[in-house]
């Protein structure tokens, strides 16, 4: 197929320009065959892959074809969801910058009435929007549509699949006759050949043939893994990867939430995208993942379509979809506009046979990965580091210490050893905080075994073979912790008081003795003094036959077991636990019934400050919150960072205890 550029296909100087601002000048092959055929009015049926460049070859010639003078609606596309709307909207805006008096405006739901009636009443000329909200508009009267010239179904096959077809139906039914009818879609089933044989008139097809149904500059990999170890292999890959920008697909939203929690937890930069989030919060989290405002967006399948964000570097299938189309779409993220992208997909068990599935559906290979062990994405974090060493001394920007080296130098220390001490003082300041590496903490893959092996190492030491859960929180698998301290675990029993046995009874000060010790008496009477006046030193009481064996006589100096004759305050034990002198006591408004552990608690504190695992000390989690030890210095930078944040999806308050 030849190439085209923009110039050749008969547009108008202010919409050249336009397109000439946004950074393109040949067409893709679909905006090359489609452009020229809706120019002349004809109604088609246009079919190609996701990321093909589809919104621009049927928003240039909605834009061309707008009379900027009439203040009316003259073309109506329609998309499956908000974000689609919003990314055409986007598009058609950039498209007309140039052309004075067009106005497009989205019209979709969960955004504000009185802005989209303000839009209609000041005449828009295209209007982009999804079914549901655009039938609305038209039962209350505010959208007119007798001026419409051009209606254009985007990804009209999803929008079958979501139930809209009579909305569809209803739509152009209630536009004039005399009206081009374009529809565009990733694939044509039946239902859509029935509305394209009742709706179009003569419709021209074009076809963007492929021998691959996949973008062949997207690698795509799977990794066999078991279910428990799927959060270890996503954040050993992203680091071994240094990957900064990418989706992640789960199949739930409950699975999108708690995933977020721990990637969070763990440093990473992660926010969520599904069905139960409003849509002001859904417009914030795209804005901000456009700008790269953070690493990982984690979304259910909303986000599988439409999404159009430059520079995707991953998309990871923590879940498999149900569908291979919407494998094809979830993929589709990454590898836009011909440039290189990663879609990495996690197996469990019997999900080989959908790998096998998609393999057959889309004609490519998927190449088996094999999971990265802790040293290799050791040495994938220190080539990072080297390489920005490296860096900063080639360009020389840097503050020469010459004078303070020397002093090293006088003072008997080489060369070598400096350089080493300060690096390991840069490393251990800005390292994301990792997890054991001790080889007896390792499930078995990471002696070199797969994933999969680790299943068979942790089940076989418990009979029912089930595993493990800790309602506290997710358990902490196939962890590799830092050396420098002691593993974070959530029954550890240094991050808890010690339990305390009331066995004997307050003494007359009201001070419990250092040492509880339960004495038998045989009866009150034996243990009752002779005479009512207690004396200065506590006197052993003696009985003939029902005294107190020798070996359990109390101990010198402890108080004589009495009868109460009045009722006695119940005190209960209070357990005090002391803070080291150069460590802050903070509190926190969480604890055990919100399923926290300690591993979390630390997470989230090195997470958001960046600070070093030694400035945190004991954590002690209560029923309904938690005290956390913290270095004296750092105390309110952590105070300030954490209540910006949430653990276990709960917002953090955090102070002084």
């Amino acid at each position: 197929m030849t190439t085209k550029l923009f110039s050749e296909l008969g547009l108008s100087p202010e919409l050249l320009k336009a397109i000439d601002k946004m950074g393109f000048e040949q067409a893709s092959p679909i905006q090359a065959e489609a452009i020229p055929v809706l120019m002349q009015g004809h109604d088609i049926v246009g079919q190609s892959q996701t990321g093909s460049g589809k919104t621009a070859a049927f928003a240039v010639p909605a834009v061309e074809k707008v009379d900027p003078q009439l203040r009316a609606v003259q073309a109506l596309i329609l998309c499956p969801t908000r974000e689609l709307a919003v990314q055409v909207s986007e598009e058609v805006h950039k498209l007309s910058m140039f052309k004075r008096g067009i106005h497009a405006l989205p019209i979709y739901g969960g955004q504000s009435y009185e802005r989209q009636f303000e839009g209609l009443r000041q005449g828009a000329q295209i209007v982009i929007g999804t079914p549901g909200r655009v039938m609305d508009h038209m039962r209350r009267g505010t959208l007119r549509l007798d001026k419409v010239k051009m209606v254009i179904l985007d990804e009209a096959d999803v929008m079958l699949d979501m139930g809209f077809r009579d909305d569809i139906e209803t739509i152009l039914q209630g536009v004039p006759k005399e009206r081009q009818t374009v529809f565009f879609s990733a694939t044509m089933p039946k239902p859509i050949q029935e509305l394209i044989k009742k709706y179009a008139r003569d419709p021209q097809n074009v076809r963007i043939e492929q021998k691959e149904l996949t973008v062949p500059t997207v690698e795509q990999i799977y990794y066999e893994v078991d279910r428990r170890y799927k959060i270890e292999l996503l954040t050993r890959l992203i680091d071994i990867h240094d990957l900064k920008l990418g989706i992640v697909f789960c199949n739930t939203k409950r699975m999108v939430d708690e995933l977020v929690d721990h990637l969070n937890a763990q440093g990473y930069s992660a926010d969520r995208l599904h069905g139960d989030m409003s849509q002001a919060m859904r417009d914030r989290v795209m804005n901000k993942f456009r700008k790269s405002g953070l690493e990982f967006l984690v979304a259910t399948d909303v986000a599988a379509r439409g999404i159009d964000v430059d520079d995707v570097q991953v998309v990871f299938n923590y879940d498999l979809p149900y569908d291979v189309e919407d494998y094809l779409h979830r993929i589709g993220r990454t590898g836009r506009a011909g440039r290189s992208g990663r879609a990495i997909s996690f197996v469990a068990g019997r999900e080989m046979f959908q790998i096998y599935h998609i393999e057959r559906y889309t004609k490519v290979k998927i190449q088996r990965g094999k999971a990265p062990t802790a040293g290799e994405v050791e040495e994938a974090r220190n080539n990072v580091f080297l390489a920005k060493l490296r860096a900063t001394l080639q360009g020389g920007e840097f503050k020469r210490q010459d004078h303070l080296i020397e002093r090293l130098l006088e003072e008997g220390f080489s060369s070598t050893d400096i350089s080493s001490a300060l690096l390991h003082q840069l490393q251990s300041s800005t390292a994301v905080p990792a997890k054991a590496t001790r080889e007896e903490d390792m499930p078995r893959q990471e002696r070199g075994g797969s994933f999969r092996d680790g299943r068979r190492d942790r089940d076989d030491r418990r009979p029912d073979r089930s595993p493990r859960r800790d309602d506290r929180g997710p358990r902490r698998e196939f962890s590799d912790e830092r050396p420098t301290r002691k593993p974070w675990r959530s029954d550890d029993q240094a991050t808890r008081p010690a339990p305390v046995r009331r066995e004997a009874p307050m003494g007359d000060s009201g001070v419990r003795p250092a040492k509880a010790v339960t004495a038998p008496v045989a009866s009150t009477a034996a243990a009752k003094p002779a005479t009512p006046s207690v004396p200065a030193k506590p006197v052993t009481p003696t009985a003939p036959a029902t005294a107190v064996p020798e070996k359990a006589k109390l101990p010198p100096g402890f108080p004589e077991r009495r009868e109460m004759t009045e009722p006695q305050p119940f005190r209960s034990p209070k357990v005090s636990r002391r803070t080291p002198d150069e460590q802050t006591r903070i509190y926190m408004n969480i604890g055990e019934e919100m399923g926290v552990a300690a591993g979390d608690v630390v997470g989230a504190i090195l997470g958001e400050t960046g600070l070093p695992a030694k400035v945190v000390g004991t954590v002690d989690i209560r029923e309904r919150h938690l005290f956390v030890d913290v270095a004296a210095e750092h105390a309110n930078g952590i105070i300030a960072k954490l209540n910006r944040t949430r653990i276990k999806n709960h917002k953090l308050k955090v102070k002084l205890a």
